[in-house]
């Protein structure tokens, strides 16, 4: 089934919540609404799912307006962040649910229910577990059930709201895999929300990335990821090195140095911000050079195959008084050649900064 919402607005007394939010979610994708606390990606999911009503605008239904459906007509499963599993029955039972309370024409015999619950037991691989009762299992056992009692009625699209973030790293990451194969076998149009970018871009065949109740930019992972339309969607998909300054010639000065950066369509004095992911930023050595942020080594933290260094900048940054704190990431190789100490003096250099417009409180 596809979804598309239109112009949708929805406030809380003063709070905008969602503001003109129009969206399609293609049939048969996963996809991730993605942002901050507060940006209003729960709202539109519950909107969505008809938990929750819009001061306007649509929600179209595989092209049906189904703005004044009911959500049990709605034809949607719905996974929330702490399970909402029922205590007081077992895991069969809760699973069962839905189909238990089904309308009496449309109730299916209990042979048919004990099959479909056994068939989404194996499904989550916990039918071992058909007896027990939510006290008794993990987090991440808790969760597959939820998910599986979610599409025990059979729903044309599967809503997960925070699904993983109540559960420890190591577990979120294995229910990650775990959900993108189940995606994969199932081919459910799909909306999860998060705010952990890494999720986002390990799971999601798309991400919606949302800020202040609007759509900051939506597209492919690898797109958004790799080309962020605004200064904020740099800012907020994974680690990035921040440096504001102002343009001058082909770059951006920050404090006493000149970067080499792509500053698009700013002119010549403008207050602007340049971005670069760690890897993307290069350690020069030569203590002759003028080219680059000069800085010194802070720390150098080995993680398997890459070295990250932080250092601090020797320039203060403009308005906040302070230099800046960098991060590079590097191969163990590369370190090696370079034969870094802390304290020492270096040049930070890119090909691949690029500069948005700054605007006070970035």
């Amino acid at each position: 089934m596809s979804i598309a919402v239109r112009n949708i607005r929805k406030k809380f007394g003063t709070f905008t919540a969602l503001d003109d939010v129009s969206l399609d979610f293609p049939t048969g994708e996963l996809i991730a609404l993605l942002g901050p606390s507060g940006c209003g990606k729960t709202t539109l999911l519950r909107i969505i799912a008809g938990l929750e009503w819009p001061d306007a605008g649509r929600v179209l239904l595989d092209g049906q307006d189904a703005s004044h459906r009911h959500v049990r007509e709605r034809q949607v499963g719905f996974v929330f962040q702490h399970y909402a599993l029922f205590r007081h029955l077992t895991v069969f039972e809760n699973v069962a649910f839905g189909l238990r309370v089904k309308r009496r024409a449309e109730r299916p015999s209990e042979a048919a229910i004990r099959k479909r619950v056994h068939e989404l037991l194996d499904l989550v691989q916990l039918g071992w577990l058909a007896d027990r009762y939510p006290a008794q299992l993990s987090g991440g056992q808790r969760q597959r059930i939820a998910l599986a009692r979610a599409l025990a009625v059979e729903p044309k699209v599967l809503l997960l709201d925070e699904p993983f973030g109540a559960l420890d790293a190591k577990v979120r990451k294995e229910l990650r895999r775990w959900l993108r194969r189940l995606h994969e076998e199932l081919h459910i149009t799909s909306i999860f929300v998060t705010h952990d970018q890494d999720e986002a871009l390990e799971v999601a065949d798309r991400i919606v990335l949302m800020n202040k109740g609007r759509v900051e930019q939506e597209g492919a992972t690898n797109e958004v990821y790799e080309r962020p339309a605004t200064a904020f969607a740099y800012s907020f998909l994974g680690a990035v090195n921040q440096l504001p300054g102002s343009v001058q010639g082909q770059g951006i000065k920050v404090g006493d140095d000149l970067i080499p950066a792509n500053t698009n369509s700013l002119a010549l004095g403008d207050a602007a911000i340049a971005f670069a992911r760690p890897y993307e930023l290069k350690i020069s050595t030569d203590s002759t050079s003028t080219t680059g942020l000069a800085a010194r080594v802070n720390r150098v933290l080995l993680n398997g195959a890459i070295a990250r260094i932080e250092l601090v900048g020797e320039t203060v940054l403009n308005g906040s008084g302070r230099p800046p704190e960098l991060e590079v990431e590097l191969t163990r190789e590369e370190l090696a050649q370079l034969e870094l100490s802390v304290g020492q003096r270096v040049r930070l250099v890119s090909q691949s900064l690029r500069a948005f417009p700054y605007a006070a409180g970035q």
